[in-house]
């Protein structure tokens, strides 16, 4: 990484990940692929903080916990890349299992809970999945119909969220502001 810290990916220690880095990552890492449309590619770290916003307007009193976990609900992929659903299935349990070793050792090192509550997880699998349906009616070229076979159908128009992909230093400079800002809200010290 690029603050100089070494993450064992088969048993990854919170004390070698830094949120500089996880925004590093997320804002290089394209969603769909690259396969979008615009200047540049939709990174992950937008996407991160489009789950936040969805999160927010659905259940417009939950706690910053939850936020920050929806932050960070793709934070694995700055080590290990996006990659779609279909092909996770292909690749099976073990690339399960390095994610979820990773997701675990982010929660501890932010001081979340991990697992995350079933409702907490519930709302930002449902957020994300809203953000993919507009992901990929906006931007990857899917039909409305089709989009709502893979994702079901969005309780959020999109006119609410912001699709136009960001410059990567933008999306990173966002995804550390609005960390910051969680954590703030959770009386957490600046990391």
């Amino acid at each position: 990484m690029l603050s100089g810290r070494r993450l064992d990916l088969l048993d990854p220690s919170p004390l070698d990940i830094e949120i500089d880095d996880i925004a590093h990552g997320l804002a290089r890492v394209a969603r769909w692929n690259g396969q979008t449309l615009g200047a540049q590619p939709f990174s992950v770290a937008q996407h991160s903080i489009l789950v936040v916003s969805i999160v927010e307007m659905a259940h417009p009193k939950i706690g910053a916990e939850a936020r920050l976990a929806a932050l960070l609900h793709d934070a694995p992929e700055y080590v290990i890349g996006d990659m779609i659903s279909p092909f996770k299935a292909v690749i099976g349990d073990d690339y399960l299992d390095v994610e979820r070793r990773l997701m675990a050792a982010i929660h501890r090192r932010f001081g979340l809970i991990y697992p995350m509550p079933g409702a907490t997880l519930a709302a930002i699998k449902a957020a994300d999945r809203v953000a993919a349906f507009h992901e990929a009616t906006s931007l990857a070229g899917f039909a409305e119909a089709e989009a709502m076979q893979f994702f079901g159908r969005p309780g959020i128009n999109k006119q609410k969220l912001d699709l136009d992909p960001w410059p990567t230093s933008l999306a990173e400079e966002r995804f550390i502001n609005r960390f910051k800002d969680l954590s703030a809200a959770l009386g957490h010290e600046q990391r």
